[in-house]
């Protein structure tokens, strides 16, 4: 496996978060107002599905800085088992990030973010020549 598998199936992963909480907006509304527009009196989805919603959000915004990490080690031909296994990390560690945040886990969320976060930084130093 390579960074581009880990980084495609990270992508996909985060691509089917929204289901999590879809899910819930089907019982708080319904089916036809969820496939409807957003109304600002719709009531709010349950705590759980609200802080899926901000895990889904934090996955976008980390997923632009892992795959430009990820598609740079494999431009410049830098691929080894340290980077494959930081991609690999970075999967796990968004996978765990948002597990524990939909379950309201604080410490372990941050946990879960550091080692996603860890995992960018070894990329990033191995593009710079560092490691």
């Amino acid at each position: 496996m390579s960074e581009i598998h880990w980084m495609a199936a990270t992508g996909l992963m985060t691509a089917l978060f929204w289901l999590v909480y879809v899910l819930n907006r089907f019982a708080v509304v319904g089916i036809p107002a969820t496939l409807g527009n957003p109304s600002a009196d719709a009531p709010p989805l349950s705590d759980w599905a609200q802080r899926a919603v901000a895990a889904h959000n934090n996955a976008i915004e980390n997923f632009v800085i892992f795959a430009a990490l990820a598609l740079g080690v494999v431009a410049l031909e830098l691929s080894s088992a340290l980077t494959v296994s930081m991609a690999m990390l970075y999967f796990f560690a968004r996978l765990a990030h948002f597990v524990v945040y939909v379950m309201g886990i604080p410490v372990a969320r941050t946990l879960a973010f550091a080692a996603g976060w860890a995992a960018q930084i070894v990329l990033a130093l191995v593009i710079l020549g560092v490691l």
